[in-house]
């Protein structure tokens, strides 16, 4: 499979095909998806790029964020008849972002390269900081909880989430997927000073569906709801029945996985928030 430029049918010019990984702070955002009336963050990297490429760029991300919603590692990619060295590329763009949105790097990739439609995987975390006091510098950055969580509960919950199950009950109402069925590959919650992290990969995610199933785990942190009670939630594929969605601020898309024809050429990078030592 070559990485050379393809010649495009309308202008007999070569083509690129780049792959981004996208780093930024979603509190001033209404979302990734690009929106007539609001701001999305599609729109403003877009508008970046395409005053570097001296042309019009889209650019198509492995997955969407809700409003409010951060991102460590979005993977996304955009194709363009302009050719420019990678690190012109990264300057460049970098320079036109505004301060919470940054490229952290750019790969050259195969034409038939397709962030969203070639992931195999996504992999979010969610962070929750449970202390007393509220946070000032990490404001909108974490969710916080002042009451003290079962940390025990959460887990033995949590471990309940890997796996193939029918996920109606923590889709949002506005969920526009065909079908609820998601693969989980792992759920895994653990402590990490004064946070709590949760990490979860699966095929795809349902609309809300992370801060759905946080909204349950802190509900069974509180010990609002025993940890059994999120198997007869899950099987009731009633989202009224469920907690209340969890907020935006401590989630962050943190990376997309590939086959490893792509993978292998895509730079490796931190998985977690900057700002954050956690294990990989």
């Amino acid at each position: 499979m070559s990485m050379t430029p393809t010649t495009s049918a309308l202008t007999a010019a070569p083509t690129y095909t780049l792959a981004i990984a996208v780093e930024f702070l979603g509190t001033h955002y209404r979302g990734w998806q690009r929106q007539k009336e609001v701001t999305g963050v599609q729109a403003v990297l877009e508008s970046a790029i395409s005053k570097v490429a001296n042309e019009t760029i889209e650019v198509v991300a492995a997955g969407r964020t809700d409003a409010g919603v951060h991102a460590s590692n979005m993977i996304a990619h955009f194709v363009t008849t302009a050719y420019r060295p990678t690190n012109n590329w990264l300057r460049g763009v970098n320079s036109l972002l505004p301060d919470d949105i940054a490229l952290r790097w750019i790969q050259p990739m195969p034409e038939d390269f397709h962030a969203r439609f070639k992931a195999i995987a996504r992999r979010y975390r969610y962070i929750t900081l449970n202390q007393p006091q509220r946070p000032a510098i990490l404001k909108n950055q974490v969710t916080h909880i002042y009451e003290p969580l079962d940390l025990p509960a959460m887990q033995q919950a949590a471990a309940y989430i890997t796996g193939t199950h029918d996920f109606s009950s923590y889709r949002a109402a506005a969920c526009q997927s065909n079908q609820p069925v998601r693969t989980v590959s792992h759920a895994r919650l653990f402590q990490h000073g004064a946070f709590i992290v949760f990490d979860i990969q699966a095929d795809g995610f349902l609309h809300h569906m992370v801060r759905n199933l946080m909204g349950t785990l802190h509900a069974i942190g509180k010990h609002e709801l025993q940890p059994h009670d999120f198997l007869e939630i899950l099987a009731k594929k009633d989202r009224t029945i469920a907690p209340p969605t969890a907020s935006g601020d401590g989630l962050y898309f943190i990376n997309a996985y590939y086959p490893h024809i792509y993978q292998d050429l895509l730079p490796e990078a931190p998985l977690t928030p900057v700002w954050i030592n956690l294990p990989e």
